[in-house]
């Protein structure tokens, strides 16, 4: 199902016509362009324009004609009509400066945002702005069945933009329900390429987690506007991925990812199985939910205070009880407990299973899969319906027969899939 991405409320980012308003030194322009033509030869003005994402006039030109005239750069020739096609080259004395910043710092691409400006933006796009409707939570579900009280709950909890547990026994729908949260709150959001704090630049944007739109407005280019972001973690996750990762070869630091996740959702899948103690973890949750801000530290040992505006997911078929405190518990307001389907849902689920894959569906069917594999046997699944029809739909093309409920596929199915059918 498609999504529609509202942008109408989106905060209005202006592109800036002076390093007052990018929030950005000359200094720092300079050495991003030094760089950029070390890295990728002799480029043209219009190139380092879109390779920066900085405007020309009052920033760009500024930092070009310093460099032009600490004898760093030389115009080699033409591409065009006026300023933009000027071709530039590093000379001797440029590339030695250039190397010397890239000791310092090995960042190369779009001019960051300061750490400040960040802060606005982040605060301006917070999902605590957002209201989501019973239809929004509905529309964005699609095939899903849940109870009409875990979906009261889930409205609940996503309308107050605080964390949520999620809990139950595997098998029962917690990922894709979680999955589909970014859905129910729509919309788009601003990311930027990077951010600026002090001197140290931190990479935020990231293209397996943010997906930006094929649409972009014309504004400020150091941000792109992408679909809202879901990060997903799970057992790989470590004390090491929420804090600033910094690259001593590359002399560059990487967002952790909580702050790729801002203004969307964090789901930490799994929860509970990590190589680090639960416990752990969740000690380093305690100020980000309850302050909405974050500390990271710098490997000079600074610390820097970010915003924690994503919602987090905790998402286990543990026992919450078994790896947390009541202290910790307290401060995740909204605890979701996802049970077993009742037969009635089984049966809703496996009929809307049956139209995605495309068997015809047989009451009679089903009620054989349940008198047979169910009764007295083992409890029900939210998954099993999906998982049942394939492992049928496989058995049918094997047999070289239409996937159809009857009794020895659905035998053929059962014993395949459950260790004791």
């Amino acid at each position: 199902m498609a999504i529609q991405i509202e942008t109408s409320s989106l905060p209005v980012l202006a592109q800036p016509t002076s390093l007052e308003e990018a929030g950005l030194d000359l200094q720092l322009v300079l050495e991003l362009a030094l760089k950029f033509l070390y890295a990728h030869g002799t480029q043209t003005a219009r190139e380092l324009v879109e390779a920066l994402c900085l405007p020309f006039a009052g920033l760009l030109e500024r930092a070009l004609s310093q460099a032009k005239r600490e004898e760093l750069v030389e115009i080699t020739g033409s591409n065009g009509i006026g300023e933009l096609g000027y071709r530039y080259a590093l000379t001797s004395k440029g590339h030695q400066r250039a190397q010397e910043f890239l000791a310092r710092n090995g960042y190369i691409g779009p001019a960051p945002v300061p750490i400040e400006q960040y802060r606005q933006i982040v605060a301006a796009q917070s999902l605590r702005h957002l209201s989501v409707t019973p239809r929004m939570i509905k529309e964005a579900l699609g095939p899903l069945v849940f109870t009409e009280s875990v979906l009261d709950q889930i409205g609940q909890a996503l309308n107050s933009g605080q964390a949520i547990f999620l809990f139950g026994k595997p098998g029962n729908g917690k990922t894709a329900l979680a999955q589909r949260v970014v859905a129910m709150y729509g919309g788009a959001v601003f990311i930027p390429h990077a951010i600026l704090v002090d001197t140290q630049i931190i990479r935020v944007f990231d293209r397996h987690h943010h997906h930006p739109l094929p649409e972009q407005p014309t504004s400020d280019r150091r941000w792109m506007l992408c679909a809202r972001p879901l990060i997903q973690v799970g057992g790989e996750l470590t004390l090491e991925q929420l804090d600033l990762i910094y690259d001593e070869r590359n002399r560059l630091y990487e967002a952790p990812l909580q702050l790729r996740a801002n203004n969307g959702v964090l789901l930490i899948d799994d929860f509970g199985r990590q190589r680090v103690p639960p416990r752990a973890l969740l000690n380093r949750w305690i100020v980000p939910l309850e302050q909405r801000i974050d500390i990271l530290t710098l490997h000079t040992g600074k610390q820097v205070e970010v915003p924690f505006e994503g919602l987090v997911i905790f998402s286990t078929n543990l026992q919450p009880t078994d790896l947390v405190d009541e202290a910790f518990l307290r401060r995740i307001p909204n605890k979701i407990h996802l049970a077993n389907p009742t037969v009635q849902q089984f049966a809703e689920i496996f009929r809307r299973q049956c139209a995605e894959l495309g068997v015809p569906f047989d009451q009679r069917g089903l009620a054989y899969l349940l008198r047979t594999y169910y009764v007295g046997k083992r409890e029900l699944r939210a998954c099993h319906p999906r998982d049942l029809l394939r492992a049928l739909i496989g058995a049918a093309r094997y047999l070289g027969q239409e996937p159809r409920l009857t009794p020895d596929l659905i035998d053929r199915a059962c014993r395949s899939y459950f260790i004791d059918p």
